[in-house]
């Protein structure tokens, strides 16, 4: 009895080994690790020079026209990429229309901002600096505020030392995407599974992992960054409350006019999704149990176990990965020539 019962045992540890690889297999086939190096931008050759002035430029609320709001504002990289909100406040106190998406792995998505109106990370530093929702701002004011400190001007020229002159709105979107381009978050426990380490994640996340593959929502969140890649409707099978999408917002209707786009929006990411409450494009659901249970219904017309929902979630913690550091950036004094603030509209 004793040899039967250590063969069994056997039997279901190799049994169990035999299915935690086929699992790694799969997910290999769907999902890639975020890599350690920094990943490289089309016609914008990083430089260490770039990425540092482009932090300070992240973290500069003078860009702004009332001085008081930066990209951090609404990004912030203490607390997941995001702001705490379901949508943003920017100038005037006037709330955005859209959760901000995170900056954090932004530069592995397809295109940028939820509707992807903007190609690349360049293209998207110009937009919220000028929204009158946002920073109200022009790109006259972001390149006489810049010019009018010498220190910002040295650095530009070091940064671009082939351009005359060195302060412009492109190059200073240039150097926003480049420190961007370094917000990634590698190692999660899941890029660990991915690279090949079985024991990274646990049973409850494996089982979460083989649901996420087997109900279909990897077939929308794949890719290095769980998503992010395609543009999909929001309400497939369902659609959903009025609170969640509403009825103003078409998503990438208003960028295309193509009335097949309409309430379409790109794929969230789910990198980190775990610290960036809350959910969806309207920032209306505060858990992810909550925002598990609405996509499953809404986009794939299936109903979860409380079980399921849980394991899903166990995953999808599995994603938070190791969060840059980033130290605040002394920035430029500002002189007599540099805008003054104003809270007009």
């Amino acid at each position: 009895m004793r040899k039967a019962s250590i063969a069994t045992v056997l039997v279901l540890v190799s049994s169990n080994a035999i299915a935690h690889d086929d699992l790694m297999k799969t997910a290999k086939q769907i999902f890639k690790p975020i890599p350690y190096a920094i990943p490289t931008l089309n016609d914008n050759p990083m430089t260490t020079e770039k990425v540092e002035l482009g932090k300070m430029l992240f973290f500069d609320p003078r860009l702004s026209a009332s001085g008081i709001i930066s990209c951090n504002t609404c990004h912030n990289l203490g607390t997941g990429g995001v702001d705490a909100g379901p949508t943003s406040v920017g100038h005037g106190w006037q709330r955005g229309a859209r959760r901000a998406p995170t900056v954090y792995n932004s530069v592995f998505n397809v295109a940028q901002f939820w509707d992807g109106r903007a190609p690349d990370l360049k293209a998207q530093a110009k937009g919220p600096v000028q929204a009158s929702a946002e920073m109200n701002a022009t790109a006259d004011h972001v390149t006489s505020t810049l010019n009018s400190m010498e220190d910002y001007v040295g650095k530009f020229k070091r940064a671009f030392p082939r351009d005359t002159p060195p302060v412009t709105f492109d190059n200073f979107a240039k150097a926003l995407e480049a420190f961007e381009a370094t917000l990634t978050t590698p190692a999660a426990p899941f890029d660990q599974y991915l690279n090949g380490d079985g024991n990274a994640l646990d049973d409850q996340q494996k089982a979460g992992l083989q649901l996420f593959m087997d109900k279909g929502c990897a077939s929308c969140h794949n890719g290095i960054n769980i998503g992010g890649q395609d543009f999909v409707p929001f309400g497939v099978m369902e659609r959903p409350n009025i609170k969640l999408r509403p009825a103003a917002d078409q998503g990438r209707f208003a960028v295309t006019k193509a009335s097949s786009d309409q309430y379409v929006f790109r794929v969230a990411p789910l990198r980190n999704v775990a610290l960036r409450a809350p959910y969806f494009h309207s920032g209306q659901v505060w858990t992810l149990q909550e925002a598990v249970g609405i996509m499953s219904e809404v986009q794939l017309g299936a109903k979860l176990s409380e079980r399921e929902n849980n394991d899903i979630v166990a995953f999808l913690y599995s994603l938070s990965g190791r969060l840059p550091k980033i130290e605040y950036p002394i920035l430029p004094t500002r002189t007599k020539e540099t805008p003054p603030p104003s809270l007009d509209r």
